[in-house]
């Protein structure tokens, strides 16, 4: 048995970008977590366009 396991996990938010002001979009997580029950830490975050590319979600600030 694994003690340490990678999960993804996708949840719509709601996001606000300069150029397109506010949107809804699918954020996907991925966690380090521990005996699959405790998160350990985020290792990395991001989201799909419109257009099918995968941007980090450094650029966009949550609700403004």
């Amino acid at each position: 048995m694994k003690l340490i396991k990678i999960k993804r996990e996708t949840r719509l938010e709601k996001r606000f970008s300069k150029k397109m002001g506010k949107l809804h979009t699918n954020v996907t997580y991925i966690k380090k977590m521990f005996l699959n029950i405790i998160p350990l830490e985020t290792i990395h975050k991001y989201r799909e366009t419109y257009y099918g590319e995968v941007k980090d979600c450094e650029d966009c600030v949550l609700a403004k």
